[in-house]
């Protein structure tokens, strides 16, 4: 069937973008690539239809999903820095793509319709692992950094109450903490990378001393970008209509041993240094995966080989870039 994929060229996208194909789906992807790169979508040839368009731009939407089944929605700015520091970019992007996609879905007789929200919808969940009952909260609108998770939650409600309501099958999967190469610059793990090789004189210290956010006691799940593309596309494809579910891995490890790991796939033993850390981080955060897992999902990847997957990609760029 023919389906619509926005955001089709960014981290995630190109991964969701490879198992639709691979089931057959003919794929429209629309981006402005304002975050993603077309190079990522090069190596599907003739096999995805690339529409260059802006989500908060009806028209353009509403083109591209002509003739779809069923629309999956990707398209938002994340990264952790645009947050605090293009908050009203973040919140626009994501509030008016997602309306101008439910609408456009709606107008176009879509079946079906797949909205990526986050794990940043709960901020500090009540308990881990967390299930996807867990309430979702913005503990401070005065914060810009809820700009991202406030506007995921507004993003699922028009998807359930809006798309849904109207008669559209509803799904939504929350991401948990995907890596892997080429994912970005405004990521703990490409940050963390970049600062050792730079206090390291480029990887000739083999021990140095790493200020980091809060004292390393905080914890996440990390699941490589190929796990992840895998989770999310069975959540779509098999997912109950109406239903959310986790996509991540329940290997919760803390700050501290992920600074730790890189520095050890860095070739450079890491002492963590505690630092200020910044209003609205959350203590922990780890998925309960149970419902994806009975529509099949097993994560590849462990934790230590993720990273290394993840570091080593940007060891090289790092290391590169500093003998041009």
């Amino acid at each position: 069937m023919k389906v619509l994929l926005t955001g089709g060229s960014g981290f995630l996208g190109c991964e969701l973008c490879n198992e639709l194909l691979t089931v057959g789906h003919e794929v429209v992807v629309l981006d402005d690539h304002s975050r993603g790169k077309p190079a990522r979508l090069e190596r599907f040839g003739n096999n995805v239809k690339l529409v260059d368009g802006d989500v908060r731009d009806y028209d353009a939407v509403r083109a591209a999903t002509e003739g779809c089944e069923v629309v999956w929605h990707l398209a938002y700015i994340n990264g952790t820095r645009y947050f605090y520091e293009k908050p009203d970019l973040v919140l626009e992007v994501g509030i008016e793509g997602t309306q101008n996609t439910i609408k456009a879905a709606l107008d176009a007789g879509v079946r079906r319709y797949v909205l990526a929200s986050t794990s940043e919808t709960y901020n500090e969940p009540s308990h881990v692992p967390t299930t996807e009952s867990e309430r979702l909260m913005i503990p401070d609108v005065t914060n810009p950094r809820f700009s991202y998770g406030g506007g995921k939650i507004a993003c699922e409600l028009l998807t359930l109450h809006v798309g849904g309501f109207r008669g559209l099958e509803t799904v939504i999967f929350r991401p948990h903490n995907f890596i892997g190469p080429d994912m970005g610059f405004e990521h703990v793990i490409p940050e963390i990378t970049g600062k050792i090789v730079k206090a390291s004189d480029g990887l000739t210290k083999k021990e140095i001393d790493l200020e980091i956010q809060g004292d390393g006691s905080e914890t996440r799940s990390f699941c490589d970008v190929t796990d992840g593309g895998r989770g999310c596309f069975l959540a779509g494809e098999k997912g109950e209509d109406g239903n959310i579910y986790h996509v991540g891995t329940e290997e919760e490890v803390s700050i501290k041993h992920l600074v730790e790991t890189i520095g050890k796939y860095c070739g450079v033993k890491v002492n963590v240094v505690p630092g200020e850390l910044r209003a609205g981080g959350t203590p922990r955060r780890c998925p309960a995966i149970g419902k994806l897992q009975k529509l099949g999902f097993e994560p590849k990847y462990n934790f230590d080989e993720l990273v290394e997957r993840c570091v080593t990609w940007y060891v090289d760029y790092y290391t590169d870039k500093a003998n041009v």
